[in-house]
């Protein structure tokens, strides 16, 4: 795009309530935060968060792939998200799928209008390339009012820009809470249920045999196959603008923190925090969170092995820690040592072992 169509393009979209900042509702569309881990092999057997932060992958397949994070962006972008097909999927049941997924809360999307005359126009744009040529779906899904619409994208085996414009939905308000109200699906392999209809290019009711086209390509036909995405952005207007990167890091983490936030040791006896000994056989730490949480948190952690107790009474391998009364602030943590030598009330701390940076706790709110 030159500079003067640039120019014309955020001209248009700030006349339909784009502002000059802050105007992507994706968040880590730059890929460049990945708490859980870099790589993630073997999936395709449960649905969920895996490598790159904010990014679900929807599953109902035999097929398995390996998900990274991986320094191969086009010009401007460091990091991309990778998939590579492990395990192909020739024979597709009616009712499989895979969608590479962002689900968005309702507060943050209330400038859209959605539901009103004043409804305005989103534009989806991400830089997508693959092992070869293929066509995928796209789905704008609004979960409150079970209404979307669609469309598709093509893939090359060099770094290309889709641009995707959606009319404003007059019908549907979007709640103004913290749950999911809108999703963006994009479809990379669809059974019959899905696709065996006419592709719903305009806002309507879900019809599931309306929501991809039956001629989309899957990305489980073969073991080669691979898909690459990044700068990804959704923006009120007509027309997709430069990607918005945020130059601050810290910033773009923090909004990952609300829905997930790892806590990684790095190194053996690294220090978690202090606290006291709830009890002859368990210390208790608070933990404050950096940021508010999207919802009070569960807890995560690595094996019971990667953690020791530390009183003034004894050194202690602890069991699995459990999680005590969280908040979307912070949170309490039992490490519970299996065998009593604690003085309840004491102060103890509660550190890892000596296997280096495999210790971990982290807290999950996703939506």
């Amino acid at each position: 795009m030159s500079k003067a169509a640039e120019l014309a393009a955020l001209i248009a979209n700030v006349n339909k309530g784009s502002t000059l900042g802050n105007k992507n509702f994706i968040i880590n569309g730059a890929q460049n935060v990945a708490q859980r881990a870099t790589s993630s092999t073997g999936l395709g057997g449960s649905s969920g968060y895996y490598v790159t932060d904010r990014n679900k992958l929807v599953f109902s397949t035999s097929g398995r792939l390996t998900m990274e994070q991986v320094a191969d962006g086009p010009s401007g972008f460091l990091n991309a998200t990778k998939l590579s097909c492990t395990t192909a999927d020739t024979s597709i049941g009616a009712g499989e799928n895979f969608l590479f997924s962002q689900y968005l809360e309702g507060q943050n999307l209330q400038s859209l209008k959605k539901g009103t005359s004043d409804a305005v126009p989103i534009t989806v744009s991400f830089y997508v390339k693959g092992n070869a040529s293929a066509t995928y779906g796209m789905e704008i899904y609004d979960l409150d009012n079970t209404r979307s619409i669609s469309t598709t994208f093509d893939v090359t085996t060099g770094w290309t820009r889709v641009e995707k414009t959606f009319a404003g939905d007059t019908s549907g308000a979007l709640d103004d809470d913290n749950n999911a109200s809108l999703a963006i699906f994009l479809w990379l392999h669809a059974g019959s249920d899905s696709n065996s209809g006419t592709l719903n290019t305009s806002w309507n009711s879900v019809t599931a045999a309306n929501r991809t086209d039956s001629n989309n390509t899957s990305f489980f036909d073969s073991t080669s196959r691979t898909f690459f995405i990044t700068g990804w952005q959704m923006e009120i207007g007509e027309k997709a603008t430069e990607f918005e990167h945020i130059n601050d890091l810290g910033i773009e983490l923090a909004k990952c923190q609300r829905y997930y936030l790892k806590r990684l040791a790095g190194s053996a006896y690294s220090y978690w925090g202090s606290g006291n000994n709830a009890s002859t056989s368990a210390a208790r730490l608070h933990q404050n969170f950096p940021v508010e949480m999207n919802h009070i948190p569960v807890l995560e952690t690595s094996a019971a092995s990667t953690f020791y107790v530390y009183s003034v009474d004894t050194v202690a391998l602890s069991d699995v820690p459990t999680i005590n009364n969280p908040s979307v602030w912070g949170s309490a943590v039992t490490f519970p040592t299996g065998a009593s030598g604690l003085t309840a009330g004491r102060g103890a701390n509660a550190i890892a072992n000596n296997s280096a940076g495999t210790a971990f706790l982290a807290f999950e709110s996703e939506l």
